[in-house]
């Protein structure tokens, strides 16, 4: 089964998780396709740190915090959220601790603390040593030029996101190498890194039969599996906006780096449909409290990190 392509700001480091046992985030937070509220308690209270905070909260300031959220997502400040106001501030929430682990991240892998990671650094607190593959010479083994290509990708990208003269990636550098799909000048570099990828006749373009790789129906199936169908029904519904069979850099943008709006939007409807008492497709201030908990456990409040963090619940923000 041929998989769509890894999102370029995660390079090699979903190999390293896939490698490590990681679980899929959203396999996690959907078993068997069903909100699961378990997951969203776990994430809500994260590590013993988080723990130790939020039980110091009392009621009191769990509801004071919480209101002044509500009143931030409001922004026509009618007294409701929408849908629309949801999908927003859930989708600001990921930007901004996108962001803020991407400045973590920096401190982590500036081992000599000069302000600047460079690529060496970045392999050091990747690998725990220095790779230097050989862009000319593919490798025997299929695992390895697997591995080898992906590291590639991932110099290059750094190379792309060093906007000055130094050897090395400065902060803002940094985040535009781990999250090209929130900076500008990373664009071009990333529709034509997919081009490269999936457009194997060069016409600029991306058809379906690229889309779908190397699948080759099976002779003796009747149709297409399930898998094929779903992957066809995104290329038609989701991507060709056009409609014209094919999809050029833009739409193809959407697919490689795909945004976190869908998900948001996901997450606002199932708020509504759980929390809408009264049946407006809309959430009161008396509707969110009388749900408190499951408002605190989910992505409207990052399971409920925003009552910890100053930069969502303050009244300057």
């Amino acid at each position: 089964m041929r998989l769509g392509p890894r999102p370029v700001a995660l390079g090699l480091l979903l190999l390293c998780a896939t490698a490590a046992g990681a679980g899929d985030p959203e396999e996690l937070h959907y078993p068997q396709g069903e909100h699961g509220a378990d997951y969203d308690r776990e994430a809500l209270l994260g590590g013993q740190e988080e723990v130790d905070e939020y039980v110091k909260l009392t009621p009191e300031e769990q509801h004071k915090r919480l209101k002044s959220i509500i009143k931030k997502i409001d922004l026509d400040s009618d007294g409701f959220l929408t849908e629309s106001e949801l999908s927003s501030w859930i989708q600001m929430s990921f930007k901004h601790y996108a962001m803020q682990e991407a400045k973590q991240q920096f401190v982590e892998y500036d081992k000599n603390s000069d302000g600047s990671v460079s690529w060496d650094e970045y392999n050091i607190q990747m690998y725990d040593r220095v790779i230097d593959f050989d862009e000319n010479t593919a490798l025997d083994d299929a695992e390895e030029e697997s591995f080898r290509q992906l590291h590639l990708k991932d110099k290059k990208r750094f190379e792309k996101a060093n906007q000055d003269s130094s050897p090395g990636l400065n902060l803002e550098e940094f985040i535009a190498f781990e999250h090209p799909e929130e900076v500008d000048y990373m664009t071009e570099f990333v529709i034509q890194e997919a081009l490269e990828e999936h457009d194997k006749n060069g016409d600029g373009f991306v058809s379906l039969e690229e889309f779908l790789g190397d699948y080759r129906r099976d002779p003796t199936a009747n149709e297409d599996p399930e898998w094929i169908l779903v992957e066809k029904d995104r290329f038609v519904n989701d991507y060709d906006k056009d409609s014209d069979g094919k999809l050029d850099p833009q739409e193809l943008l959407a697919w490689v780096v795909p945004n976190n709006q869908g998900i948001a939007q996901e997450e606002a409807l199932h708020l509504i449909d759980e929390m809408d008492l009264n049946s407006d497709r809309k959430l009161s201030e008396a509707e969110i409290l009388e749900n408190q908990d499951l408002f605190l456990t989910s992505e409207a409040t990052d399971y409920g990190r925003q009552l910890h963090d100053e930069y969502f619940y303050h009244d300057e923000l």
